[in-house]
């Protein structure tokens, strides 16, 4: 009663009146409730803001760091088991577990007291680690998992050797060995490390140079032969449709395409004759290694993609590989099921997919938010249109690919080979009725249409009024005051538009599973061949890559790494077309904005 009584006492009459007028101030301002000072939704924004910033700085680094790390060369470790086991391989990662009983059970006996005690002394905890064994033809294991405490010794072998390899038969992935010579024709040429290297080296180029021609025959002279077998099969098949089994067409085209497919016959095995010589010539050169368990091996010169003794690297010729890897990453094709070589066809898929889904969905997302707001006046229809969008936009996004595949695909695409390509859909080969780049483009025009309507409705609300009435006043109709006033003043907010919209069709994968987007596309949709580009084919996309690779990947320990480096690809892909698109945007301001009146 009292403390409440001092607080609200008026101050002694005999103070000062500047000190009156403070202590009543006071008095005031503990009255105020903290709450009305905005001082804890400071801090509540501000945590919040710093919590998500977080998170997407851990996110990013995560990535960055897993997929910058991925290509950089490791050392090649020989382990030895107290169980009489050897591996050869690199260390992929380790991990602390807590062994159970079944883990000694299969231990012979001494081993198993001993492994016991060195648990125990971890307070039941053991350390593993997963070596990249490799030789899958002779292991017919990619990785082995082996515990710390049954390592008897471990060495790192000086010439232990690390080969990417292409597959032939059951060898694929990479092979781990001690390089010990190299043969000529099955004959021994150098019996020791360091001139079987040298010899590697000077011959290894060549392979790679009679490699590149084996695929440059089959892509630009065998591929035009088969394409012109099929375009006579397909025109005596419509001969024969269209006029009947005796007419003349169907004679002449019948004739046509004997004489074509001998033609082809011909020139097709004069090329893989010239294959089988490139490949014999690979087949004399062969690389002579000691693998891990005593067993001598030999890989053909040909089959060798890349190799280098992992433990006598320098700095240097750490980062050659490094950048060699990454440069095989970015320009070929991949292999291995995905988990090796590049992702150029995906990266070229996932661009030219983007890019047309953006002249898609620009133009129509543009000229549907201008009729909203120039154009149609209020009322419960376009009110009733506004409320469509906004949900569209929260619709999942598999959704849109069920209604691509089914509109897109078989309704339109059908269409157009009933209409165009009756022959071609006769035999069970449709053209437009399947999957494509075209189609999918679409199908994520519609998804992201959303997002360009409401960012440029957004843009033209914000174009001041008074310059709609100025152009008015001087006697232009609405139409140029839209095009000469208001688009050019809203287009730095229609580019943010674009710029998110291509943000989210670029890393959308779930529609892409429909309509179009493939675990391997030999063909790019854009190529020499006429018309060049081919809206009907197949692509690859990144984000497809990264869900295959991830997920439907044989070798998944292998392809662990991939995942990380191609998300990284990807990220850094969306964000180079955004700040491309950010600079246009920029541009674009300041020209308008310096215009302003």
């Amino acid at each position: 009663m009292n403390s409440d009584a001092s607080t609200t006492a008026p101050p002694p009459a005999g103070l000062p009146e500047s000190l009156r007028v403070k202590r009543t101030r006071r008095r005031v301002a503990s009255r105020v409730s903290l709450l009305a000072h905005g001082e804890p939704m400071v801090w509540l924004t501000g945590g919040a803001m710093a919590v998500a910033l977080t998170m997407i700085v851990v996110l990013l680094a995560m990535v960055f760091w897993q997929g910058l790390l991925t290509f950089w060369p490791a050392p090649a470790v020989r382990v030895e088991t107290e169980t009489d086991e050897v591996f050869l391989g690199e260390v992929s990662r380790d991990d602390r577990y807590e062994p159970g009983e079944n883990v000694f059970e299969s231990l012979p006996e001494e081993v198993a007291a001993d492994a016991r005690a060195a648990v125990a002394a971890d307070d039941g905890w053991a350390t593993r680690r997963l070596i990249r064994t490799g030789n899958v033809e002779l292991t017919g294991t990619h990785f082995t998992w082996v515990d710390d405490f049954l390592v008897r010794e471990e060495t790192e072998p000086e010439w232990a050797v690390v080969v990417e390899r292409l597959s032939r038969g059951q060898a694929a992935g990479r092979f781990y060995g001690e390089l010990t010579g190299f043969a000529v024709d099955g004959e021994a040429t150098a019996s020791a490390p360091q001139p079987a290297w040298e010899q590697f080296q000077l011959r290894h180029a060549e392979a790679l140079a009679r490699n590149a021609e084996q695929e440059r025959i089959k892509q630009e002279e065998i591929a035009p032969l088969s394409r012109q077998q099929e375009t006579a099969r397909l025109a005596e098949k419509g001969a024969l449709q269209e006029r009947g089994p005796d007419s003349a067409e169907h004679v002449a085209a019948r004739e046509e395409l004997a004489s074509v497919e001998s033609t082809v016959a011909e020139q097709t095995a004069i090329l893989q004759e010239k294959i089988q010589e490139l490949v014999e010539e690979n087949d004399r050169y062969e690389v002579l290694f000691r693998i891990a368990d005593g067993r001598e091996a030999r890989l053909f010169l040909g089959d060798v993609v890349r190799a280098y003794p992992a433990n006598r690297l320098t700095w240097s010729e750490k980062w050659g590989v490094y950048t060699s890897r990454w440069a095989e990453f970015l320009t070929a094709d991949p292999r291995e099921s995905n988990s090796e070589g590049g992702v150029f066809p995906a990266i070229f898929g996932t661009v030219v997919m983007t890019l047309l889904m953006s002249l898609a969905v620009v133009p129509f997302g543009v000229l549907a938010a201008m009729y909203l707001r120039e154009y149609a006046k209020r009322g419960p229809v376009v009110s009733a249109v506004r409320i469509s969008i906004n949900n569209l936009a929260g619709v999942p996004s598999i959704v849109f690919g069920v209604f691509g595949l089914g509109f897109f695909c078989y309704v339109l695409g059908g269409g157009l080979d009933e209409l165009f390509f009756p022959v071609r859909t006769a035999a069970g080969n449709p053209t437009f009725g399947t999957g494509g780049v075209m189609w999918a483009s679409l199908t994520l025009a519609l998804l992201t249409l959303p997002v360009v309507i409401v960012a440029t409705e957004e843009a033209l609300a914000a174009v001041p009024n008074s310059m709609r009435e100025g152009s008015y006043a001087c006697g232009a109709s609405k139409w140029q005051t839209i095009r000469r006033i208001v688009l050019p003043r809203a287009m730095p907010g229609i580019m943010t538009g674009m710029i998110l919209a291509m943000a989210r069709g670029a890393g959308e994968v779930a529609p892409l599973m429909l309509v179009g987007a493939v675990k391997l596309a030999p063909d790019l949709v854009l190529d020499g061949v006429f018309p060049y580009l081919h809206p009907e084919r197949s692509f690859m996309h990144l984000g497809f890559h990264i869900y295959d690779v991830g997920f439907q990947s044989q070798n998944s320990e292998a392809a662990k790494p991939m995942v990380f480096t191609t998300t990284l690809l990807l990220i850094a892909i969306i964000a180079l077309l955004n700040v491309t698109a950010v600079w246009l945007r920029a541009r674009l301001r300041r020209k308008f904005v310096s215009n302003q009146f």
